[in-house]
């Protein structure tokens, strides 16, 4: 099976997933259908939102990308996201207004990431961790992090509700007309073609790619892996950080608690529904971001749960997963050629 036809195949099936619970709740499948594709593509309002949740959903899975392609199973881009937007928050607080704000406001939530991504890196070289693990742990680590400035340092000087003040008006990101769609929406899609192009056309990338398929022989060949790697490592947190800067000064402007919103674990199911490539995965993050807003209308106007939308997103991963397993996808095969 290709890869475009397991990628069709998960989608499908999670749409399924979700029209057969809305009928085991008693509702119309064509009912939740039509709610369904209205909350999400059914107006220029609902496409803005969409594309809004778009965002940062790229981002993080190509954050993923990067990093599973390099053989680095980074699980940590909730962390990352979080760094990045903390980051941006220093750095937009300490920047005089102008048009670089901004962009320097951004930078620094690279960087943000990318520390906090390297942390990870920096414990399997001198300690020999599994980044799945660190990567995970640091996850907790920056949830309680936020979650300790908002309720005290950092709280909004009105001290009414767990979150800081809004940032400059001077760094928020440049709006389209009436929308709420911002420039962090070109920002990504420019990523996500710059990853293409370094990852098939550089030497680096060819390197990535080869440390993942098979590292034994790379390194036989005489390629630094742990060099490699721990730059793959770098680059996937500094684009998880990207994504919680844009998050940022694109949308919330401010810091709370459930600021990340579990855009670095959805991340991983949008980066696997892509095929773990950057141009698919513009398309896999369109769908994710239609599966939220979309979940989301169901939720108000149906009464199901915002939770199915994260049903949706575990039967993509146990889809992709299941077809790409060496013994289905012999399966697969075989049927075909019958």
């Amino acid at each position: 099976m290709s890869a475009l036809a397991r990628s069709a195949a998960a989608a499908l099936l999670a749409a399924f997933a979700l029209l057969l619970i809305g009928a085991l709740l008693g509702h119309s499948p064509a009912a939740l259908l039509r709610i369904f594709v209205n909350g999400s593509i059914g107006s220029p309002y609902a496409v803005a939102e969409t594309l809004l949740k778009t965002v940062p959903l790229l981002l993080t899975g190509l954050s993923v990308v990067v990093a599973f392609r390099a053989g680095v199973w980074n699980i940590g881009a909730e962390g990352q996201f979080i760094a990045g937007g903390i980051a941006a928050f220093f750095a937009a607080g300490h920047l005089p207004a102008g048009r670089l704000a901004a962009a320097v406001a951004l930078l620094a939530a690279c960087l943000g990431g990318a520390s906090w991504g390297a942390i990870a890196s920096l414990l399997r070289r001198w300690r020999n961790a599994p980044e799945v693990l660190t990567t995970i742990l640091l996850n907790f680590i920056a949830v309680e992090l936020l979650g300790y400035a908002v309720n005290g340092p950092l709280r909004e000087s009105a001290g009414r509700y767990p979150q800081t003040d809004s940032v400059a008006g001077a760094t928020w990101l440049t709006v389209a007309g009436d929308t709420r769609i911002h420039s962090g929406l070109g920002i990504a899609i420019a990523v996500a073609i710059a990853l293409h192009i370094v990852m098939h056309r550089t030497g680096f990338g060819l390197r990535l790619r080869a440390a993942g398929y098979n590292s034994s022989a790379t390194r036989f060949a005489g390629v630094d892996v742990d060099r490699v790697t721990f730059r793959a490592m770098v680059l996937s947190a500094a684009i998880a950080g990207l994504a919680g800067g844009i998050e940022l000064l694109g949308v919330t402007h401010r810091l709370f608690e459930l600021f990340a919103a579990g855009y670095g674990y959805s991340g991983i199911a949008v980066a696997l529904l892509g095929q773990l490539e950057p141009l698919p995965t513009i398309i896999s993050a369109l769908f994710f971001g239609m599966l939220v807003t979309g979940t989301g209308e169901l939720q108000r106007a149906a009464d199901i749960s915002a939770a199915v939308g994260m049903l949706a997103q575990a039967v993509v991963i146990l889809v992709v997963i299941m077809l790409t397993t060496p013994r289905f996808a012999r399966i697969g095969r075989s049927k075909a050629a019958a």
